[in-house]
């Protein structure tokens, strides 16, 4: 056994080697990054770094501010209807692509081409289609609904409503494609069984199919989350985090502090919330996932 450790040490040592700056970068840039930020936090860093320590001076000042507060709970009504709509709509689109419907190149590349738009482009396009004297809303007063009123942009109370409908309209063409995928992968025999025992369709999709793409619905879920959590471009081209500060959120507030406010120590302390509320959701995460495996 002992013999053999040397030759797995080994093993693929020209795929070693090569790794190894990409091993480097990620210690030096993300890991060394991070850390750099968590200590700058507790400084009262203006406009250019110094460690000067404050202790927790950043963050008693970060949640007392209403700004920081808004831009949580955007961000927490963003998250969760994002993530439920988007994998339900999304999947919705490919169990119907999946019956092998005529035409279906043609609608899967009419679903995913908002994808391969920015989201500044999206926010722009959005913001003139939810402009109430210009777009959806002028289109039906047109058409004799004279009363008919649809301005989410407008108003501080469901503004963030408005930036979902083009976050979704963006983002959940990538889930069909990634469901339709998994969806593809299952076997036909499992289909044939369902038929022949009579189980209605929408039982084998909940019971079968479902539990079976878990690694699909995994891997969406990660790409979903780390899209909600960066979310900025969306809200600076639709809104520019109005009216007001109603449709602030955090990465904006992070930006806000440290290039427009000229004050790093907020900016670092709202950064660090930011990468606190992630390791609390993927670590248990992870721990469920993969220690699991490896105790089984």
């Amino acid at each position: 056994m002992a013999a053999q450790r040397p030759s797995q040490l080994f093993r693929n040592l020209n795929a070693k080697i090569a790794s190894i700056p990409m091993i480097l970068t990620a210690v030096v840039v993300f890991l060394g990054g991070t850390l750099w930020t968590v200590v700058y936090s507790f400084t009262d860093s203006k406009l250019l770094p110094r460690l000067r320590f404050v202790g927790l001076d950043q963050y008693e000042r970060l949640w007392s501010s209403n700004r920081w507060l808004v831009s949580i709970e955007n961000l927490a009504i963003y998250g969760i209807l994002s993530l439920v709509f988007s994998l339900v709509i999304g999947f919705v689109l490919a169990a119907l692509l999946d019956q092998k419907i005529r035409f279906e190149d043609t609608f899967r590349t009419i679903f995913l081409y908002p994808f391969a738009l920015s989201f500044i482009v999206t926010g722009l396009v959005w913001q003139w289609l939810l402009n109430p004297d210009l777009g959806i809303a002028s289109v039906i007063r047109g058409l004799g609904w004279t009363s008919f009123t649809f301005d989410p942009l407008y108003n501080a109370d469901i503004v963030i409503y408005g930036i979902l409908i083009a976050g979704l309209w963006q983002g959940t063409g990538l889930v069909m494609c990634l469901m339709l995928a998994g969806l593809r992968g299952i076997d036909e025999d499992i289909w044939k069984a369902a038929r022949v025992d009579g189980i209605p369709m929408w039982k084998t999709y909940l019971f079968i199919v479902i539990p079976m793409m878990r690694p699909v619905f995994i891997t969406t879920l990660v790409l979903i989350t780390a899209g909600i959590v960066k979310l900025y471009d969306l809200v600076v081209a639709q809104t520019g985090g109005g009216p007001g500060i109603a449709s602030e959120v955090p990465a904006k507030y992070v930006y806000d502090m440290m290039f427009l406010a000229q004050n790093l120590g907020q900016g670092f302390a709202a950064s660090t919330m930011m990468l606190l509320t992630v390791a609390i959701i993927l670590i248990p995460w992870a721990y469920l996932e993969f220690g699991g495996k490896r105790r089984g």
